[in-house]
C-alpha cells in the first residue's frame, strides 16, 4: 500500500515555518530570517520514500492587517492550503497567544482533514510550562494532537513525521519520486538574494524589494562550466535604489558578493551574478506587476 497526501505549514509570522519546512524535506528550500513575512509564496518540499510520498507546503505568515495588494496575495496562499490539505499543521511558539488560534481558525475554517497543534521554539521554555501551554490548546477542541518540537535542532521531528505518516490517505505518487520541489531553479536563486537583500538591509527597504531573474544561462569559459545570471531588484523608489547601490556601489558588491556564494553553493557550480536596481513605482498594490512576480 501506497500513501501520499499534502501536509500544509500553516501559523503566524515568524514562528519557525520555514525552518521546519527545511527540517522535514531534508534541503534549504524556503527563506529563512528573523524578520517577519519572510516568505511571499507557497512553496512545495516533497519527501518521497517506496511507500509513501509526502508533499509538504509552505506557506507565508497571515497578515492581520493587509496594506497592500501583496499583501492580500500572500493571505490567499494561505486560503489556499485550506483547499488541498490532507493534513495541516498550525505552528505557534510557547510565547504565542492561544488567542491567536482561536481567531484564526474562525477565519479559516478546517475543511474535513485533520489539524495538528507544533509548538516550536519548546526547548526554550519550561516542559512544565509547554505542557501547560498544550493543554490550553487541547481546550480549544480545535487539534486533534498537539507536539512539541524545535525545529532549529530536531527535536521531537521524528514523532511528528510518524503521526504525519498515520493519516496520510492511501493513493500514488503526485510527483517524480527524485522531485524536491515544483519549483525551478531560477525561483531559488531570485529567493536567495531577497534573503541577503533581508539580512544586508533594514528598516523598509527589505519589503519594498522584488527579485526578478531575467537571464539563468548554463555555458562555459575557459575554467569550465558557469551559469550566467542577470537578476532586477525593484524597489518602490529612487531613495531605496540608492541606499541597495550604496556609496560608490559598495552596498551592492557586498550584496552580490554573499548572494553569488550562495547561488554557488545552491547549484552546485561556479556563477557569475550581475545585479541591477530597478524603480518601480508601487509594485505592492499594481496587480498586473504581481502577477508577473508569480503572487
Amino acid at each position: 500500500m501506497h500513501r501520499s497526501g499534502f501536509v500544509n505549514i500553516i501559523g503566524l509570522p515568524n514562528v519557525g515555518k520555514s525552518t521546519l519546512m527545511n527540517r522535514l524535506v531534508g534541503e534549504r528550500m524556503s527563506i529563512i530570517n528573523r524578520k517577519p513575512q519572510t516568505t511571499r509564496h507557497r512553496i512545495i518540499g516533497i519527501v518521497s520514500d517506496e511507500e509513501f510520498q509526502i508533499v509538504f507546503s509552505d506557506t507565508p505568515g497571515l497578515v492581520d492587517d493587509p496594506q497592500y495588494a501583496l499583501h492580500e496575495a500572500m493571505n490567499q496562499a494561505v486560503r489556499q492550503a485550506f483547499e488541498d490539505a490532507d493534513l495541516m499543521l498550525y505552528m505557534t511558539t510557547p510565547d504565542g497567544q492561544v488567542s491567536n488560534a482561536q481567531a484564526f481558525f474562525k477565519r479559516f475554517k478546517p475543511g474535513e482533514f485533520p489539524v495538528y497543534l507544533v509548538m516550536n521554539k519548546s526547548d526554550l521554555a519550561e516542559p512544565a510550562a509547554i505542557s501547560t501551554l498544550l493543554a490550553e490548546y487541547e481546550a480549544l477542541e480545535i487539534f486533534d494532537r498537539t507536539f512539541a518540537i524545535s525545529a532549529l535542532h530536531g527535536a521531537g521531528i521524528d514523532a511528528l513525521m510518524a503521526a504525519v505518516l498515520e493519516v496520510l490517505p492511501e493513493g500514488p505518487p503526485y510527483y517524480p519520486k527524485d522531485q524536491l520541489t515544483d519549483k525551478p531553479e531560477r525561483f531559488f536563486v531570485s529567493e536567495i538574494i531577497r534573503d541577503k537583500i533581508l539580512s544586508l538591509y533594514h528598516q523598509e527597504v527589505p519589503y519594498s524589494c522584488e527579485v526578478d531573474v531575467e537571464s539563468f544561462k548554463e555555458t562555459e569559459d575557459s575554467k569550465g562550466p558557469i551559469t550566467m545570471i542577470r537578476a532586477l531588484i525593484y524597489v518602490n523608489r529612487q531613495s531605496q535604489k540608492s541606499i541597495l547601490i550604496g556609496k560608490g556601489g559598495e552596498a551592492i558588491k557586498r550584496l552580490g558578493t554573499q548572494a553569488r556564494h550562495d547561488i554557488e553553493t545552491f547549484l552546485e557550480s561556479r556563477v557569475f551574478l550581475d545585479l541591477y536596481v530597478k524603480v518601480r513605482d508601487n509594485w505592492r498594490d499594481d496587480q498586473r506587476t504581481l502577477r508577473r512576480f508569480g503572487y
